[in-house]
Formats: C-alpha cells, sequence, structure tokens
C-alpha cells in the first residue's frame, strides 16, 4: 500500500539521492518530495515493515516528524543526515 511519511532534516537533492539508494533495497523505489516543508516520502509499504522504516530512517539522519527525539538524538541526526547529504551528492554526481 503507498504510503506518505514527513521526514526531517532533508535538505536537498543530495539528501533525497541518498534516501532512494539507501533504502531502494529493503523498501523498494521511494519518491521524495522537496517542495514540502517537512520533507516527504512515499513508497509502497505493507504495515509490519513501517518500524524498520522508521529505524533505517533515523539511522541515515533522517528520523519521521512525528518521532519524540531527545537533545542528543535530535543533535545526532542532523550530524548524520549532514554526512549522508554529502554522499548522496558524491553518487549523485557519479551517475
Amino acid at each position: 500500500m503507498k504510503k506518505v511519511y514527513k521526514v526531517e532534516n532533508v535538505k536537498c537533492g543530495g539528501c533525497a539521492s541518498t534516501l532512494k539508494s539507501k533504502l531502494l533495497e529493503e523498501f523498494g523505489e521511494v519518491e521524495v518530495n522537496l517542495d514540502l516543508m517537512p520533507r516527504e516520502i512515499s513508497l509502497d509499504i505493507e504495515d509490519d515493515k513501517e518500524q524498520d522504516l522508521r529505524v533505517a530512517l533515523k539511522k541515515l539522519g533522517y528520523p519521521m516528524s512525528d518521532e519524540k527525539l531527545g537533545v542528543f538524538d535530535t543533535a545526532s541526526t542532523k550530524a548524520m543526515s549532514f554526512v549522508s547529504c554529502a554522499v548522496g551528492k558524491v553518487e549523485n554526481g557519479k551517475n
């Protein structure tokens, strides 16, 4: 079933590229809407895979907007998102 999730720390095409490439194997094609704030991702996903998606997004530095994070987790995910963004820009430049 196609679902839409609001995610934090997504700033640009580099972030979108990382999300698409890193989530592809486990979750399939991911669309990233950079026109909205907070940003939205959409994908076909079963309910039982949503928690796995939450974990994967957080590891990349892009937690879902409805997640309650402490100060340390907020700072940590922002730092991880900068790295993920840079990786996405580099990988996008190779294509």
